[in-house]
């Protein structure tokens, strides 16, 4: 069953951005799809089971911008 997770990424402000974020979010194991609104910071993240919020921080983290606490 996917798992649907949203969050915010602070620091994005072009498509750059958004492309680094979606590729490292979609190269976690089981992501299926990811969702970036720029002008939001939000992003949602479909997976095959839940994410930890370590390894969605460090993805955010590799692609050079601040996960948002929840």
């Amino acid at each position: 069953m996917a798992v649907t997770s949203n969050y915010t990424v602070k620091g994005m402000t072009c498509s750059h951005c958004v492309q680094s974020v979606t590729e490292e979010l979609s190269a976690l194991s089981g992501v299926t799809d990811v969702q970036v609104d720029l002008a939001s910071g939000g992003v949602t993240v479909t997976s095959e089971a839940p994410l930890t919020d370590d390894a969605v921080r460090a993805a955010v983290d590799e692609a050079g911008y601040e996960l948002a606490d929840a």
